[in-house]
């Protein structure tokens, strides 16, 4: 089983929200997931970002891999180098 860190959106029609979760590569994009691990409001003047770090920390050592946009996210929150 691959596990992925990755974006599920939330939010209202043209109003996305989107939570940063840890789930199974092969269950559909807003489907069933294993673990949320924080939330991304790119509305917000400046984009918003909340990550649990330590849960994100433990899921990479675990080896769960993050998609593109995600790994962006934990740069900019400082969890990732």
């Amino acid at each position: 089983m691959a596990v992925k860190m990755r974006l599920r959106r939330m939010g209202a029609k043209k109003a996305p929200f989107y939570r940063v979760v840890v789930a199974d590569e092969r269950s559909p994009r807003d489907g069933k997931f294993i673990d949320e691990i924080g939330y991304y409001n790119p509305l917000t003047d400046p984009a918003e970002i909340k990550i649990d770090a330590a849960k994100a920390e433990q899921w990479l050592n675990n080896g769960a891999q993050p998609t593109e946009t995600v790994k962006s996210l934990l740069k900019k929150s400082g969890i990732v180098k």
